[in-house]
């Protein structure tokens, strides 16, 4: 099973507004830059969409290390779905969990993979997460100007 980094992350001007997200995709020598946005859309789920887009841009199963500098995306993940899932989509004071379809589709794109999820400092000068940081507030400009969805 091949080992792949995937470095996520995701931008709003504005909360919400015109959004931005971005994966890095490392095997080995190989990498691939992934990028997109919604125009009116919030972080959270732009950080969703990162992870998302990186882990559905495989197309075999694979030993997987995740950095985002999400605790909402890691801990999301890693502590809370299952209460979510066992409550049928409820946080654990009975509201409806925000951003339902994304959560889902995160789940469903972590399940043929084996995914080690590491939360890595916004902004601490990590070399791959300000590389997907200005992918991603690129993406989310992008996405401002010209007032449409980018992939």
């Amino acid at each position: 099973m091949k080992t792949i980094e995937v470095h996520t992350d995701g931008s709003c001007l504005g909360n919400p507004g015109p959004g931005g997200w971005a994966a890095l995709l490392r095997y080995k020598a190989h990498e691939r830059e992934l990028s997109g946005g919604e125009p009116n859309t919030t972080n959270n789920r732009m950080e969703l969409m990162a992870a998302i887009s990186g882990l559905e841009a495989l197309s075999e199963p694979c030993q997987i290390v995740l950095f985002t500098d999400s605790q909402y995306v890691r801990q999301g993940l890693t502590e809370w779905l299952p209460g979510w899932i066992r409550k049928n989509w409820k946080t654990a004071g009975g509201a409806p969990v925000k951003n339902r379809e994304l959560w889902e589709r995160l789940h469903a794109a972590t399940l043929r993979h084996q995914i080690d999820w590491r939360w890595v400092k916004g902004h601490s000068g990590d070399p791959d997460n300000e590389r997907v940081d200005v992918l991603a507030r690129e993406a989310a400009t992008r996405v401002r100007d010209t007032g449409m969805a980018v992939n």
